[in-house]
């Protein structure tokens, strides 16, 4: 079902279906016309044979002087010698002027033709008729008749010539055979070149979309290719919203560290100030600068991030950048163990650097803080069941911190992703970590958990979003 969406969704495929749509409607049109008129060309020209032989038979038959026809008409055609062929001549005298014997064929031998009256089909201003009827043999036979008066004293006589509509119909299904393949060979290479000609011809289109995936990739700032005239001003306008959304990136950043400046200095003095009173006044006053402290940076990030989140340059290497964590988590715990691992290791977020850097980062402190030995970082695609929105076009990957300490039970998770709440009063920090993570997170439209970890120690998973090449 998704795939025949997403295939709805391709304008390659729209106009192959309606090119191939059009071509096969139009020639099943053609085949119907052309068959048609050669049916119609083939019965007159059926029928113009029949005229003829009929007019040979007149020509041959004439009264001797008995007042009998005779005559013995040689039409040039082995069918009238054939028993039961469906080709027969009939001469029939008409009124008591003439003997009744009746002149035939020898291919007729015993046989009749059943004859309409001239109610039902009159003659034509020619005095001929033709029609189609069945022979006592079983055969359909295609008559012509008239009726011509054979001398001086009127003595008249009524002419048939018949032919089997067999042939005339063989003819027509051997045209039409011929036909329908001649044009299901030219529907069939002219799918193919039309096919050819819309991939060419949609081809910038391509090119567009690798210059986004590139863009989207982090390896260029701007839709770079020679576009045609059609995709020119697209192609522009996205550049031009790139760089209206990189000034908005800048700017906002700008005001942000504005802010972060003009709030630093009098919450430091306010926390330098704390530790020249006397408790418990000043511990009262440090602890509150210090919760206004992380309460800033918080906002301001999520100010930060909410400028930027939907930014194009927005990435990040998930491999570079968790080393570099780890490195400097190996340094400050010497006595614990650090294991990384980056499957694949060519994982890029769709973040900013110093994002990833604060929610692993505390991630990574707060899990040293409280392990024995090992603190295991896991970095990976992630399963769909894990995925932080319901957006199935993105990428998600899933970063895993896990360490071999006590762990915490269900309650007393539910207590750790309180703002500002500390479970160990006796471990320092401000119990604001695990709600800066969870808040960065949800601002890229990620998730946070925590959980019992295998080892019965902690396990927090990050989801957080990846950078997609699929942007088609």
């Amino acid at each position: 079902m998704a795939n025949n969406a997403r295939r709805s969704r391709s304008l390659t495929f729209r106009v192959l279906l309606l090119a191939s749509l059009w071509a096969a409607v139009a020639l099943i049109v053609i085949a119907v016309v052309i068959s048609t008129l050669y049916r119609q060309s083939a019965e007159k020209s059926f029928r113009d044979l029949l005229r003829a032989q009929l007019y040979n038979v007149i020509n041959s038959v004439s009264t001797d002087e008995n007042t009998r026809l005779s005559g013995a008409p040689q039409l040039g055609d082995l069918r009238f010698f054939q028993p039961q062929s469906g080709w027969y001549w009939i001469v029939e005298p008409i009124g008591g002027a003439l003997a009744t014997e009746t002149l035939t064929s020898s291919s007729l031998g015993i046989g009749s033709i059943p004859i309409p009256d001239t109610d039902s089909i009159p003659f034509d201003t020619r005095y001929e008729r033709f029609y189609t009827t069945i022979d006592s043999f079983g055969n359909e036979v295609e008559v012509g008749e008239t009726e011509v008066v054979l001398d001086d004293e009127g003595r008249t006589a009524r002419f048939r010539v018949v032919g089997n509509r067999d042939v005339l119909e063989a003819d027509i299904d051997d045209f039409s055979g011929s036909l329908y393949l001649a044009l299901a060979g030219f529907g069939f290479g002219s799918l193919l070149l039309n096919a050819a000609a819309i991939l060419i011809g949609l081809k910038p289109l391509d090119r567009a979309r690798k210059a986004l995936e590139k863009i989207r990739a982090g390896e260029s700032e701007q839709l770079d290719g020679d576009f045609p005239r059609e995709i020119l001003p697209l192609a522009s306008e996205i550049n031009a919203l790139i760089d209206s959304n990189h000034r908005i990136v800048e700017r906002a950043r700008m005001q942000v560290g504005n802010l972060a400046h003009s709030l630093k200095t009098p919450i430091a003095v306010l926390l330098n100030e704390s530790r020249l009173l006397a408790a418990p006044q000043g511990d009262l006053v440090r602890t509150q600068a210090e919760a206004m402290q992380g309460q800033v940076q918080s906002y301001l990030n999520r100010a930060r991030i909410a400028a930027q989140r939907e930014s194009v340059l927005a990435r990040t290497e998930a491999l570079t950048v968790l080393e570099r964590l780890v490195r400097v988590m190996r340094r400050l715990n010497v006595d614990t163990q650090f294991p990384l691992d980056v499957d694949p290791p060519g994982l890029v977020l769709a973040m900013e650097q110093q994002d990833v850097e604060e929610t692993v980062g505390n991630l990574l402190e707060n899990a040293a803080r409280y392990a024995r030995t090992t603190v295991a970082i896991r970095a990976s695609v992630a399963p769909a069941e894990v995925r932080g929105s319901d957006d199935a076009r993105k990428s998600w990957i899933v970063i895993e911190v896990e360490d071999d300490g006590p762990g915490l039970e269900p309650g007393e998770i539910r207590e750790a992703m309180k703002r500002g709440k500390r479970l160990d009063e006796s471990k320092p920090g401000t119990g604001l970590g695990l709600s800066i993570v969870s808040e960065i997170a949800s601002e890229y439209q990620g998730t946070f958990g925590l959980s019992r970890g295998s080892g019965g120690g902690l396990l927090a998973r990050l989801v957080l979003p990846a950078v997609t090449k699929d942007v088609a």
